[in-house]
């Protein structure tokens, strides 16, 4: 969904507009969600494992077909699973309208794999210096460069391990997959790398249906409908459900390996796959009487009236009793611990440059890991969902990359005295109203889509694209306890328990 800002802060949605289910899965925003209900080893594993065993299966496998292999190599909760696969954004989940009669383990579901990072369409036209999309030679990804085998060397990348894409790909936590893995998941990601299957081919009668082109079309000749999984007439179908000699021709011409071509059919159904909506509903599945995740969630945010020491349900409220609006947590295979040190982790977070938090263990803010180890951020509510006189709420603020490696806040002017047409707190609110939506910004006379989910700021004119980052205003322990020093009495509790702000409590066991 599109969503336009208007000049008072009001949303208006867009329903002519459709935007790819496509984003990264390194966005702290997205990933603390999922990373925040780990099981007894790091979510990133079963991530990365899911994903290979799903390309290595064609880009896509029935639920609990994937079920079954995961099972056999971790030990997690059901629960646990189906929140990696519905939450994580590596993974669609859809309708599974295939043939199922022949198959032991199958379901109503097919899980396929997800990126949005895509190649460079730029980079081969000597057009781009540094963007956020992989410099690889398009051929190269097809696995039948004439330039790679032979004594002349390519003009363009072969390396996805260079000095551009190895950051890109780590990003994305791509950069653990075999190369023919990675190279399909860009395939059935990205139409644009496709062949066009010819929608005449699937009319009118004859061979060729009603293509003039007939064996001399370069688009693709192949069942519409058996792409989309709907096909009623399955072997005894007039159109093809595979490559024949004439398209595996034409397809070789375009440069595609013979891998590749052999795999076609199947990218093409996840590329549909891709395109259909989402489903999350877990109706046919067998639903876990333990709801780990859902608690997890339930107790995500931070109690602000604890803070101010006036919280009256005490044991049994349902938010997180802390002595700071922000809590940084590690989890260390069996339970959640507090990490040391939080304020100097928080004010690196607070600032948009920064990708690691200081210190010989850092924090990654991109995986939101330290050591492999799933961390978590919680926080108070964000400032937009409370009234103005509420003390100690979040404040994100929301930044797009500059010309000069800088963060630029949105709503402040770049060093052109350019401003966005919307604000952090603008922004702030449309995401928490849908957080999959796409914005529409305005800076000057341009025009731009920013997508919550993949965190980019596209020119749709240009094609290019812009990182944005969600941070929250830094506020120091001083600050905390200034803010609850002018609280009036009247609004205090006594307490017997009292908490201590330190910035470094030395009795606390040792996990940073």
């Amino acid at each position: 969904m599109r969503v336009f800002l208007m000049p008072s802060g009001g949303l208006v949605c867009n329903p002519q507009s459709f935007k790819h289910q496509y984003f990264r899965c390194s966005c702290p925003q997205h990933n603390s969600r999922w990373q925040g209900n780990a099981g007894k080893m790091s979510y990133a594993r079963v991530i990365h494992y899911a994903t290979s065993i799903l390309c290595c299966n064609k880009g896509s496998m029935d639920f609990l077909q994937l079920h079954r292999k995961v099972f056999q190599r971790f030990e997690i909760t059901e629960d646990d699973f189906w929140y990696i696969v519905r939450k994580c954004p590596r993974f669609a989940v859809v309708k599974n309208t295939s043939d199922r009669t022949s198959e032991e383990w199958s379901s109503d579901y097919m899980i396929v794999a997800k990126t949005s990072l895509r190649i460079c369409k730029n980079y081969t036209k000597y057009e781009c210096s540094d963007c956020q999309e992989l410099h690889l030679c398009k051929y190269f990804v097809y696995g039948n460069c004439r330039y790679g085998k032979g004594r002349k060397q390519c003009k363009f990348s072969h390396n996805v391990r260079s000095e551009h894409n190895y950051p890109l790909l780590r990003e994305c936590t791509l950069h653990e997959l075999h190369e023919e893995d990675l190279f399909l998941l860009l395939l059935q990601n990205d139409p644009t790398l496709l062949p066009e299957v010819c929608s005449h081919y699937n009319k009118g009668a004859g061979p060729y249906g009603a293509c003039t082109f007939k064996a001399g079309c370069t688009k693709l000749h192949m069942c519409q409908h058996f792409i989309q999984d709907n096909c009623m007439f399955g072997h005894k179908c007039k159109r093809l459900h595979m490559i024949d000699e004439y398209g595996r021709r034409m397809l070789e011409e375009r440069g595609l390996s013979g891998d590749i071509i052999h795999d076609l059919p199947f990218i093409y159904k996840n590329v549909f796959r891709l395109t259909a909506p989402p489903y999350t509903s877990r109706e046919g599945i067998a639903e876990p009487v333990v709801r780990p995740a859902v608690q997890s969630e339930e107790r995500s945010e931070i109690c602000l009236h604890f803070l101010r020491r006036n919280c009256r349900f005490q044991d049994q409220c349902i938010r997180i009793h802390f002595n700071l609006p922000y809590k940084w947590e590690v989890f260390d295979g069996e339970c959640w611990r507090d990490l040391r040190r939080m304020e100097e982790i928080e004010r690196a977070y607070c600032d948009p440059r920064n990708t690691h938090s200081p210190g010989s263990r850092p924090v990654d803010f991109l995986s939101m890991t330290r050591d492999s180890d799933p961390v978590r951020r919680l926080s108070t509510a964000s400032s937009v969902t409370k009234p103005s006189h509420y003390i100690l709420t979040t404040e994100w603020l929301w930044y797009y990359k500059g010309d000069h490696e800088n963060w630029i806040e949105y709503g402040r002017p770049d060093d052109k005295q350019r401003v966005t047409s919307v604000s952090s707190r603008e922004l702030e609110a449309a995401f928490l109203t849908d957080s999959n939506a796409e914005v529409t910004v305005m800076k000057g006379h341009r025009q731009y889509f920013l997508s919550f989910q993949d965190m980019y700021q596209r020119n749709p004119k240009h094609n290019t694209k812009r990182r944005v980052r969600r941070r929250p205003r830094f506020v120091s322990i001083t600050e905390v306890e200034n803010k609850i020093a002018r609280v009036p009495v009247t609004l205090l509790m006594c307490r017997t328990n009292k908490y201590v702000l330190n910035k470094d409590d030395e009795q606390q066991n040792d996990f940073g």
